[in-house]
């Protein structure tokens, strides 16, 4: 891929998406960003530092190009937001829940509820992501990796059902 930038940490990262909204023309939209991934766990210092902030919800070209621009003036990556989660958006996803990470006049950023975040890092696998869900866990509603494997099922039907998925993630949680 391109070129490797510096790690945000979370107060960073405020201040960035702050500059995007003062960007942002006063042409009586509110855009809207919904944080999930590494940004979020960052923003609630879950995580020392992402390297861009994942939305689920598409990003307008004003937006981006505010973007763009906080990213040239940081040396960010152009894409440093951006909408590539809105992919992995869970079935039955809803912002029932989510919390309010900043409200400027022109851009409202939100967090949906962790346990939406959680079982999109379940569904991502990834290295990284066992770290999140480790850190992620407490702040959950499940009781048990078999209640998480349930709304990771019932987030991603067309997945086939892994066997020793809540055995695996007992390992991560520690339980």
């Amino acid at each position: 891929m391109g070129e490797v930038h510096a790690p945000i940490d979370g107060p960073t990262l405020l201040g960035y998406v702050e500059e995007v909204a003062d960007l942002l023309a006063d042409d009586g939209a509110k855009r809207r960003l919904v944080v999930v991934g590494g940004a979020l766990l960052a923003w609630y210092g879950l995580r020392d530092a992402t390297r861009d902030v994942d939305s689920v919800e598409r990003l307008d070209e004003a937006l981006r190009t505010a973007a763009e621009t906080v990213a040239a003036r940081h040396d960010l990556s152009p894409g440093w937001i951006n909408d590539s989660a809105s992919q992995f958006l869970p079935a039955g996803f809803d912002l029932a829940g989510a919390t309010i990470l900043l409200d400027h006049p022109r851009l409202l950023v939100v967090g949906p509820a962790v346990d939406h975040v959680f079982v999109m890092k379940l569904f991502a696998g990834r290295a990284v992501d066992t770290d999140d869900l480790r850190q992620l866990w407490s702040h959950t509603s499940f009781e048990t990796s078999t209640q998480a494997v349930a709304a990771f099922e019932a987030a991603y039907p067309h997945e086939d059902p892994d066997p020793h998925l809540a055995e695996w993630l007992n390992s991560v949680i520690g339980h």
